[in-house]
Order: structure tokens, then sequence, then C-alpha cells
């Protein structure tokens, strides 16, 4: 149950804060007043999408935020282990916010917990459930009807058993299909790889061998230069008449007499030893280098050539020597599986028929449950028509089962046939039903399949819409006998269907200070009789107006 709604900073809305309690709560109002900005933000609650746009003009961050209680579940209580909360006890209380910022760095929080969006849409799914005039057009898509039945009739485990067998046999069977071109294609595409695989093999490439080849064919570029610099360097250092290291032998000899004096000297001369033995190495390894140069145009040419292979194998398989690895390594993959081929194909067969016999068992349990519930549902169905003023109405669940026609669902086609006057026959519902009868059929079905449910917040956007009178009364009841199974929120602008409400919300526009501002408040037994007789009357509240509100709200309360 969702026992406090707050919206700060969502379009008209500054802040609202707003108390629902069990029952049927009924939020009214003009057109335009706010009430469908109420249930979008209750939407953005339990993880639908919302855009930055609904950010009040003034403001760089709205915020929605709401208090559910709800008795916890098997189901419920792995999801909110999923996402590492701690379930304990009958009833679980969640504090939900949503923060969505102009910037888009947007922010969802459980009980002060961050959490991602696709949790709140699988956490939401046990706390609200919105019906809005959109959904009668989706009574007349075929495909919700499988929906609608199997929710009433509890598959879920038997659809995700079918769905992952079918998800399986379909990867097998597409893999199989490949392994089973024709010969030709196959036998070209093994040629194809034994050439990669040969052309690679005979390279040989290694990492780090092309930036080491570049190196060397630097060097071989630079002979000339590289010898006279080597030959200066080791002059200066140790052959000239006056060298480096000759000249500091020197200074070392006489440092070292100078210490037998002036004892301060002393500290210098290991540091001076050291500097000549450091020279010297210095030079030998110049000497060394100095030896190893010699200009090899053969060898020149051999590492052109080699850097020429490795560059055109880099351009044919992927830019880099590490690239051109890994395809040598697929490549090799690829071709094992290939010259395997008959061996794997024989094993996927196998695998595809066992597969395809576990499906076909799945798939006859879902249709001999779905034939089962069919029933049950046929008369739950036609039993409710009644009390929203469709005392003729007939309806019907066909089932037709096409084992040809393999779905994650099964391969059963499921339509609802319905007839709202007597003597008329069943027909499919795009043909016959109208829109107010659409609007009913369709309260009937979502409440009958949800009744099966544990309670939640069911929300019900002007569904009413295009009815009225006895209809509008008949709508209302039925609303209300669903509240005692789950908290109702409606919003409706049927006088009928608002003197049945526990609670009754007006949602009101008002102009404060040359700024539109949307407020809620809970209307006591006079502000009902006010509200109810403005939906009768329009604008101007006649005193007959009056008189017939406090009589709808007489009504509606001794129900």
């Amino acid at each position: 149950m969702l026992s406090l709604l707050k919206i700060s900073q969502i379009a008209l809305i500054d802040q609202l804060t707003v108390e629902f309690a069990e029952g049927l709560n009924l939020l009214t109002g003009e057109t335009g007043s706010g009430k469908s900005i109420i249930v979008d933000s209750l939407g953005a609650l339990v993880g639908e999408r919302i855009s930055s746009d609904i950010i009040k003009e003034t403001a760089e961050l709205a915020r929605v935020e709401g208090l559910f209680t709800i008795r916890t579940n098997d189901d419920l209580a792995s999801v909110l282990k999923e996402g590492g909360f701690d379930v304990d006890g009958e009833y679980v209380e969640l504090i939900i916010r949503r923060e969505i910022s102009r910037s888009g760095k947007n922010r969802i929080f459980v009980n002060d917990q961050l959490v991602t969006q696709s949790f709140l849409k699988k956490l939401g799914a046990f706390l609200v459930d919105i019906h809005g005039q959109g959904d009668q057009a989706s009574l007349f898509n075929p495909s919700t009807h499988l929906e609608i039945l199997d929710e009433y009739a509890g598959l879920d485990d038997l659809r995700e058993k079918i769905q992952n067998v079918f998800a399986e046999l379909t990867e097998s069977s597409k893999e199989l299909r490949d392994l089973e071109q024709s010969e030709a294609q196959k036998l070209q595409l093994m040629d194809i790889l034994r050439f990669q695989i040969d052309e690679i093999s005979k390279v040989k490439p290694e990492v780090g061998e092309e930036e080491n080849l570049i190196e060397e064919r630097k060097k071989l570029l630079n002979v000339e230069k590289l010898s006279q610099l080597s030959e200066q360097s080791y002059s200066l250092l140790y052959e000239d008449e006056n060298a480096v290291v000759t000249n500091l032998e020197k200074v070392t000899r006489q440092i070292a007499e100078l210490a037998e004096y002036e004892s301060g000297f002393k500290s210098y001369l290991e540091d001076l030893q050291n500097t000549i033995v450091t020279l010297e190495d210095l030079a030998a390894s110049i000497r060394s280098f100095r030896a190893t140069l010699d200009f090899s145009p053969r060898r020149l040419e051999e590492i052109e050539a080699r850097l020429a292979e490795i560059s055109r194998l880099k351009r044919k398989y992927g830019g880099s020597v590490e690239n051109v690895l890994k395809h040598l390594e697929e490549a090799e993959a690829k071709l094992l599986k290939l010259e395997n081929t008959e061996i794997h194909q024989e094993e996927l067969r196998k695998r595809v028929e066992i597969l395809k016999a576990e499906y076909n068992r799945l798939a006859g349990q879902l249709h001999e449950a779905r034939q089962d519930a069919a029933r049950r549902f046929e008369e739950e169905v036609e039993k409710n028509l009644k009390k929203v003023a469709l005392e003729k109405g007939r309806f019907k669940v066909l089932i037709v089962r096409d084992e040809s026609r393999l779905t994650a669902k099964g391969f059963d086609k499921v339509e609802f046939h319905f007839s709202a006057n007597l003597g008329e026959s069943l027909k499919p519902l795009v043909k016959v039903a109208s829109g107010g009868e659409a609007s009913r059929l369709m309260l009937v079905l979502k409440t009958v399949a949800n009744l099966s449910e544990n309670p939640k917040t069911m929300v019900f956007d002007e569904i009413d819409i295009g009815i009225g009178g006895r209809v509008a009364e008949a709508v209302g009841l039925k609303l209300r006998e669903l509240a005692k199974h789950h908290q109702v929120l409606c919003v409706t602008h049927q006088p009928q269907v608002a003197a049945l409400a526990d609670h009754h919300f007006l949602v009101e526009k008002l102009i404060e200070d040359g700024k539109t501002k949307v407020l809620i408040r809970k209307l006591n037994i006079d502000g009902r009789v006010q509200e109810i007789a403005r939906m009768l009357a329009g604008e101007k509240v006649t005193l007959t107006a009056q008189k017939h509100a406090e009589e709808l709200l007489r009504k509606g309360m001794a129900v």
C-alpha cells in the first residue's frame, strides 16, 4: 500500500504531499489541473522512464518520494535480497526516492540505498499496477490476451522454464544450421583458413620484434655518424694527450697529497676514484660499441624485408602484431572445429532433439494449464461483467494449439471473443467492443487477472471516460469491490464514481503571485458535496446539483 507520496519541482508542482489510505482513493479536479502529473510521478517511483523535461522551469532538480508498506512473499523477498536488502517479518516498509536532474545525473534510492532503474522496475511490479486509457487499445491486440490469461493462471514459473529451453533450442538450432551449410562453402572456408594460418605461421611475427628491427635499421642507416661520435668520445675520454681520465688521475694524486696535510680533502678521494672507474667503464663500452659498427647492406635489406612482411600482416589482420597473433589463434580454432564438423554436428542433432522434446513437454503443460484456467477465467469475467452493467455480455477465451509455431511462450495462440448484446454471436474484441464497453471490459479483465496476486496499489487513470449514468455507477461499484483486495487510486471525471470513494482528493490549479501552482487536499463531507456538484453541473454549481450530489454521496456511503 502507498501511504505517502511527496512530489517536488515537477511541472507546475512546487511541493506536494498527500497521504493515501486503504480502500478506494479518488482524485478529481478540472481538466488540466494536474491529476496526470501525480499519476506520472507515481509511475516514476516504480521504474517507468521519465524525462528531464518534467522538471519545473525554475528548478535544476526534481524529486518524487513514496512510502510503501507491502506483505512479503517468496518472489518479493528474492528480489529484495538480490538488491542487498534484509527481509524480516510479514510486512516490509520501503521508502523509494527518485531524483531527476536537468544535467542528466538521475539517482534512485530505496531505503536510502542507491539502486538501478532495472532493479526499481523489478521491485515496482510488486508495488503498483497502473492502468490508463491506453490499455483499452491494447485489449484489441491479441498478443496481450495470452499475457492476461497467463497472469490470471499464475504461470510465471512454467513460462520461465519454457523460455530458457526455447532460448537454448534456438541457439543450438542456429549453430546446427551454420554447420550444415553446403560442402562447397565449408571447403572454401577451410581453404581460406589454411591459407591465413600458413601465411602468418611462415612469418612468425613476435610481439616487440618490429620495434627492435626499427631500432637496428636506424643504427645501420647512421653507421658513419655513430662511428665518428664513438671515436671522438673515446679519444676525449681515454686516448688524447689531455684525456679526461688521464687528467682526472693526475688531479686525484694531487688531492691525495693535499690530504696528507689537510684531512678535509680525504672525503673527496673516494668520489674521484669512483668517477675514474665510471669513466673507464664508459670508455670501454664506447670502444666495444665502435667495434660492432659495421655497415651491412645485406642486413639492412633483410630488416627492410622483414618489416615489410610484418606490415603486410598488420594491414590484413587487425593493425597490430597482437591482433595478427589473435587472428591466427582464432583461425586455428575455427579450422579445428570445421575439421571435426561431423562429430560436432551429430552431437548438436542429438541436443536439438532432446531440447525439442523438452520444449514440447513444457508447451503441452502450458496448453493444458491455459485450457483449465480459461474456463475459470471465462466464468469469472462473465460474472463480473454483470457488475459493470454488461448483464448480457458473454466472454470466451479461444486457444489454438499450433505446434508448427514455436515461441518463448509456447505454441498457443490466445484470443478473447466478446458479445455485449443478447442475440449477437461472439466475435474478436476488435470487431465488437465500443469505447465504453472496452473500458468496462478492461477493468473486469485486469481486476480478475490480478485478484490472485498479493495486495498492491492499483492505479486507474480516467478509464471511465466515455461512460456515464448507470454504467458509471457500475464501474464505481466494481472499483469499490476491487478496493477490498487492493488499494485503489483512481482519477475520474464521473460524479457517480466519485460518490463511492473511501477517500476523496481534489487536485486544483491556482494562480498565486503571478505563478501557477498545483495543490491537492483531502475533502471532508461538505467538500465532497461541492466537488461532486461541480462534476454534475460544471463551473456554476446550482442548488439542484448540490442536492443531487448529496443524494449520490448518501447512496455511495450506504453501499
